[in-house]
């Protein structure tokens, strides 16, 4: 069941922080697409959002299972940090260059801001969703 929480987490920190926060940029001109965005995504054809929401719960999935044991400032840190890089690293080395999209600095500096504030609204949802470790057997 935690692990069905933490994929609704990282689906639900896409949509309302992830999301939330790319359309302050587009608001304030920062950056040029609009957040939400239905266009169809191959080879499914499904909302750009959607496969991205989609992404953000399989991401949320694997920061319970590098994060969810941990405790106090180390949670909330951890889950900053580690959804700043993780999923930041993963879009820029691997997912652009396969779409032909050469990262920039300022995309770099957008996706650690963005994926860092969808990284604390994992953290947060999980909270909500009152998500708790499974003790080590061993």
């Amino acid at each position: 069941m935690v692990w069905l929480k933490a994929f609704i987490a990282g689906f639900l920190a896409t949509l309302v922080f992830h999301q939330g926060l790319f359309y302050v940029f587009y608001l304030a001109g920062v950056v040029p697409a609009a957040p939400f965005s239905m266009a169809p995504v191959p080879p499914f054809g499904v909302p750009q959002v959607l496969s991205l929401s989609f992404f953000g719960g399989l991401w949320g999935m694997v920061l319970w299972l590098l994060l969810g044991r941990l405790a106090g400032t180390g949670y909330w840190l951890g889950h900053v940090l580690a959804g700043a890089v993780g999923p930041t690293v993963v879009a820029m080395l691997v997912v652009f260059p396969l779409k032909g999209i050469e990262p920039s600095a300022q995309m770099w500096v957008g996706g650690l801001i963005l994926n860092g504030f969808w990284g604390l609204g994992v953290a947060v949802i999980m909270r909500l969703l009152r998500a708790r470790a499974v003790p080590a057997t061993g």
